[in-house]
């Protein structure tokens, strides 16, 4: 045990002088109340440590320990269904809704175990050995962890036991044994590994239609949502933790206001998974970090909220992660850099911002688990650029490393157009790769509806500039029945109410279908206007309503509808090329 006498004290930076061996990441317990730092540089006998709690009261000459290992987390079955701070302690649900001074982590909870190997099993790393349940919650597998394996020796019957109790002894080849329990501790900062990284083949279901049918990020994929302030970042990435197809979603609320976050956490236990019909808790995992809690533990809660959802995918589950947000976390990156004395670089970052970042984005990914299985983690991770500038360093550095980029436009957001992701400043690298996966999910025409839709849109915000010089009238009417059919996109299907029963979650297979209705629609206005007739008659059409609503009317529950409004589509037009109009007469002039 290594013992050190602190010098200098620099809000969660600590100088002190050493009077034993100290590693560099080592966790380390300051004063009495054993506060929970980090040795974050060696200097001969000088260290410097990152606190992670509140140093008001400390003085020079108090003494801290090291623990001898790095800085880690217990994972465990008692992870599903709660919240915690940064550094996975919990937050509520015990005698304060507080987390006391020196705090690790969470007091063990009781589980039912079944056990999945015998004695006398070879298990290797990462491979099950039982399984756990909380009453009336989730079945999770208890894994060997990744730096152990050898032969069962020893294994509890099936029954009740604490989550840190041992219920399984294992002999290595070096004859030594290892007593494994429920859960167990992973440093924060060493990805966990795995067999092999695999090929993302399958987008990761959103259930919001610009972002599954435009501008898809892959299942174990990136994904960067960069916006001003109240352009729906948080709103979105709720959306998104309630409605994508991940099996475990990890809720990262790093250095975002309090308010903001105690309505996430008041409103995420009544909710129900729109999947299972159980609560949508049971799947989730929060981890909240605010503002006003200290500085240095929010820059350890990404590594937290990434090492989690890592361990849930070595269960074989698909985890979505969203991170809320990752200029907070560089902001506190920024001060503590300050307070260590090093150079800043652009925007006062550290010279070293954008590998923390490539160090995040790429524990993204799909791989075969150590035990054969198969899981992914995809990273979602808004952006909070000041004054919505997108050059600023944390957006302009994270756009190297994601593969998706949704935009979030300020205009759309103040126009009430929700999600207010702009359709011409956003992009998904991989969207081509998805064509097969939509083509099995009923939508073989998903690639060219897509690029006919983006191209629309482009030449709309082109017509849009003229029309504000000359006035949309004095437009061809080609060009107005341009403008109409890109305004039917945006109202028919890129708006999407995330408070509507109906509307919040779309499934592929309905977007496909009014993706297709919409397409149809067009052609047949394309028509019209080519035998004559000018696009303010399209206004009159009464089918025009119900498919500028058909997204808030017509549920997942009775997709059969779209088919019966495109009938009804088909029928309007007829009768419409049937009445003579007066524009026949002059068609052939405009």
């Amino acid at each position: 045990m290594s013992i050190a006498t602190i010098r200098s004290i620099s809000g969660p930076v600590l100088r002190a002088r050493a009077e034993g061996p100290f590693a560099m990441r080592e966790a380390v317990r300051v004063g009495e109340q054993a506060l929970l730092g980090e040795v974050v540089r060696l200097d001969g006998d000088d260290i410097m440590v990152q606190v992670y709690e509140d140093t008001t009261g400390l003085r020079p000459g108090v003494t801290l320990v090291g623990d001898g290992l790095p800085l880690a987390i217990r994972l465990g079955p008692g992870l599903l269904g709660h919240i915690f701070d940064g550094l996975l302690r919990p937050l509520g649900g015990l005698d304060s809704a507080f987390v006391a001074p020196g705090m690790r982590r969470a007091p063990p909870g009781v589980f039912t175990f079944t056990p999945l190997a015998a004695v006398g099993a070879s298990l290797a790393a990462g491979q099950p050995f039982g399984e756990a349940s909380a009453e009336g919650g989730r079945v999770q597998r208890c894994l060997v962890p990744p730096d152990a394996g050898g032969e069962v020796v020893e294994i509890a019957a099936a029954g009740s036991y604490a989550e840190s109790a041992s219920v399984c002894t294992l002999r290595a080849t070096d004859g030594g044994t290892r007593a494994l329990a429920m859960s167990h501790d992973w440093p924060v900062r060493v990805p966990r590994p795995a067999r092999s990284r695999l090929a993302a083949e399958a987008p990761l279901v959103t259930g919001q239609r610009i972002l599954d049918s435009l501008f898809p990020v892959a299942l174990g994929g990136k994904a960067a949502i960069p916006g001003g302030f109240g352009t729906g970042k948080t709103v979105l990435l709720e959306a998104l933790a309630k409605g994508c197809s991940a099996d475990v979603i990890v809720y990262l609320g790093c250095g975002e206001r309090g308010n903001e976050l105690a309505g996430v956490l008041e409103e995420f236990p009544q909710l129900t998974d729109p999947r299972t019909g159980r609560a949508l808790m049971e799947r989730t995992v929060v981890i909240a970090n605010t503002s006003n809690m200290p500085v240095a533990a929010r820059e350890a809660s990404i590594y937290s909220a990434v090492t989690v959802a890592e361990y849930f995918r070595d269960q074989g589950l698909h985890v979505a992660l969203m991170a809320d947000s990752t200029s907070r976390w560089a902001e506190a990156l920024r001060e503590v850099s300050g307070r260590f004395g090093e150079l800043p670089g652009e925007g006062g970052y550290p010279a070293y911002l954008s590998s923390r970042l490539a160090d995040f984005y790429e524990r993204a990914a799909v791989v075969e688990t150590l035990g054969a299985g198969r899981g992914s983690v995809t990273l979602i991770g808004a952006i909070s650029p000041p004054s919505g500038d997108f050059s600023e360093p944390v957006t302009s550095h994270t756009k190297r490393y994601v593969r998706a980029y949704w935009a979030l436009d300020a205009k759309r957001a103040q126009a009430r157009f929700y999600p207010a992701v702009h359709p011409l400043q956003s992009y998904a690298e991989d969207a081509r790769s998805f064509a097969p996966w939509w083509a099995t999910h009923g939508n073989a025409q998903w690639l060219a509806l897509r690029k006919r839709f983006l191209t629309l849109l482009d030449e709309q915000a082109r017509l849009e500039r003229m029309a504000r010089i000359i006035g949309r009238d004095a437009l061809p009417v080609r060009q107005q029945l341009t403008l109409f059919c890109a305004e039917l996109v945006n109202d028919a299907f890129l708006r999407q109410s995330a408070f509507s029963p109906v509307d919040r979650v779309c499934s592929p297979q309905r977007q496909g279908a009014m993706m297709r209705l919409i397409a149809k629609f067009i052609d047949h206005a394309e028509a019209a206007v080519g035998a004559g007739l000018h696009p303010e008659r399209l206004a009159t059409l009464a089918c025009l309503r119900p498919v500028q609503r058909m997204g808030e009317e017509i549920g997942d529950d009775a997709i059969e509808r779209l088919a019966e409004l495109e009938a009804r589509i088909d029928r309007e037009f007829a009768a419409l090329a049937a009445t003579p109009t007066p524009e026949a007469a002059d068609a052939p002039d405009r």
